[in-house]
């Protein structure tokens, strides 16, 4: 990685963390422009890999946006979305932001929109697990807490 693109990359993990972590506005024209297309693409995926929800982000031009869908096709714009995800992960939210965001920093630096996806892997320990959706077809796993 050379030096510019370090650069944006840092940029764009600042973005994240104050959109996600603080309490940054989100841009709801972003999500109309880059995320809106791909619901029922991402809905697809989401149903074909058995997860609970995705999750999507993005940046442009300084701006963040974020959706969650859920399994029951519900979907979260933004604020919303973090909150939703918020509640759901409870305790381990900023945890798996700290460590998901230098992730979705990278993606974003590299014009992919960020997206993940989080099942349930055990219906005995009933676990969540986040699995970031890479291209091409790389998969990060992390045990995300108790449902």
């Amino acid at each position: 990685m050379n030096k510019s693109d370090n650069i944006m990359k840092k940029k764009i993990q600042n973005l994240l963390r104050k959109a996600l972590l603080q309490d940054a506005k989100m841009e709801y024209e972003l999500f109309e422009y880059e995320l809106k297309e791909h619901l029922n693409y991402w809905y697809k995926g989401l149903k074909a890999d058995q997860e609970e929800l995705v999750f999507a982000v993005t940046e442009n031009s300084g701006y963040v946006a974020m959706v969650l869908i859920t399994k029951e096709k519900n979907i979260y714009v933004n604020e919303d979305a973090k909150e939703k995800l918020a509640e759901l992960w409870r305790d381990l939210y900023k945890k798996n932001m700290e460590h998901l965001i230098p992730k979705m920093a990278d993606d974003l630096a590299n014009c992919i929109i960020s997206v993940n996806g989080v099942k349930t892997v055990s219906p005995t320990q009933n676990l969540l697990f986040l699995e970031q959706k890479l291209l091409p077809n790389k998969a990060d796993k992390i045990q995300i807490g108790d449902k």
